[in-house]
């Protein structure tokens, strides 16, 4: 019953490794190698999360973030396969600018951008990084937009106004 439950999550949830990184020990023997991963998941619908992982070996390392990431999914607005509007996500010196984008554009966005796009479901979109390459820090500024992305249920009950007033 538990291997069910767990066959249905793997099918349900897509996987992407957006880095994989070895890190070398030096010690009394030799070298120890270490592995970290980050990997994005998501169910193609607007729901997606990232993981950190750490493990002497790539399969565990894969493993542990693959769990962390499925306990911190998020949900993301969507409009038409897009986002909402344009949006600016910042960590620390990353910087990510997001915009909304006609149908059939498709994912005009970098490496880390683009697997986390693909995971949550979004068609359209462009996206520019600006400041740090590092992809850890990039994910997390994707991740601090989302945050910022406003979901029009919530605005318009705060405006008192319908949703057509806004998308007609």
């Amino acid at each position: 019953m538990r291997n069910d439950k767990r066959e249905r999550e793997e099918k349900e949830f897509s996987e992407k490794v957006v880095t994989l990184n070895r890190v070398a020990k030096v010690v009394k023997g030799g070298r120890r190698f270490s592995f970290s991963a980050l990997v994005v998941v998501g169910d193609g619908k607007g729901r997606v999360g990232y993981g950190f992982g750490k493990a002497n070996d790539v399969s565990e390392a894969i493993r542990k973030s693959v769990e962390h990431a499925k306990r911190n999914l998020r949900v993301i607005p969507m409009r038409n396969n897009t986002i909402p509007h344009e949006v600016i996500g910042r960590f620390k010196s990353s910087n990510v600018i997001m915009k909304p984008a006609a149908p059939g554009t498709g994912i005009i966005a970098g490496g880390s951008v683009r697997m986390v796009m693909e995971a949550a479901g979004v068609h359209d979109v462009l996206s520019k990084r600006l400041g740090s390459k590092n992809s850890i820090n990039i994910v997390k500024a994707v991740f601090a937009a989302f945050d910022d992305t406003m979901d029009i249920r919530k605005v318009s009950a705060a405006r008192g106004k319908s949703i057509k007033d806004f998308w007609g």
